[in-house]
């Protein structure tokens, strides 16, 4: 996740701005939390953090007060439950890399759907969310089962509790996860597999590379 986000967007990407501002903040936290026992390493590490800083002091920063802006409802429920489905699927490929795969989740419409859409707004994706989340080169989330789905598929089944608003919204849903090795070539640069030739980036990386500001 922080590879693909750290290195193979845009410099400005959202994407990448937001995967550094999570570090920055917890980075803030945790040289803050253990400052008043590990005092010399603390002010160390505060000291060379690459950003402007408030004060010159880790001492004097005050203690720790998150902004409620991190708290938004449903987003813990929905990456619990997409790394639930996640270990679904890393269970079933035996150890294998996940990256030569594609996903198929398939959930009932209801609030775990919805909160899956929240991740991932397309029915096929190789750059969402929940496709980083799940670790494959592919997500496809999908309502039903697809009809060509071989009768033959290894399809594992699972559920998630849901609980919001401190227990006042309660749902029991169920999830199946199909694994099938992805069909496509493996990009030279985000190493996914995702590209038409293992000579040529995959669409994504093309773009980024065409705006000047990728690496490789």
């Amino acid at each position: 996740l922080l590879y693909c986000r750290l290195y193979c967007e845009e410099a400005k990407d959202p994407k990448r701005r937001s995967c550094q501002t999570v570090l920055a903040e917890a980075l803030d936290i945790v040289v803050r939390s253990f400052a008043p026992i590990l005092p010399h390493l603390a002010e160390e590490v505060f000291q060379y953090i690459p950003y402007k800083k408030d004060s010159e002091s880790v001492f004097r920063t005050g203690w720790i007060n998150a902004s409620s802006a991190w708290k938004k409802p449903g987003i813990e429920e929905a990456i619990e439950g997409a790394c639930a489905m996640r270990d679904s699927f890393l269970g079933s490929i035996s150890g294998k890399n996940a990256l030569e795969y594609e996903v198929i989740i398939v959930i009932e419409p209801g609030l775990l759907f919805e909160l899956m859409e929240a991740l991932q707004a397309e029915e096929t994706s190789s750059v969402s969310q929940l496709n980083e989340i799940m670790m494959a080169s592919q997500t496809t989330l999908l309502s039903e089962l697809p009809k060509e789905t071989p009768s033959d598929a290894n399809i594992i089944k699972g559920t998630f509790l849901i609980n919001l608003e401190g227990g006042d919204i309660c749902e029991q849903s169920s999830y199946k996860v199909i694994a099938r090795p992805i069909a496509k070539a493996k990009c030279p640069r985000c190493r996914r597999y995702t590209a038409e030739s293992t000579s040529t980036p995959c669409p994504r990386c093309l773009q980024v590379l065409a705006a000047g500001k990728g690496g490789t």
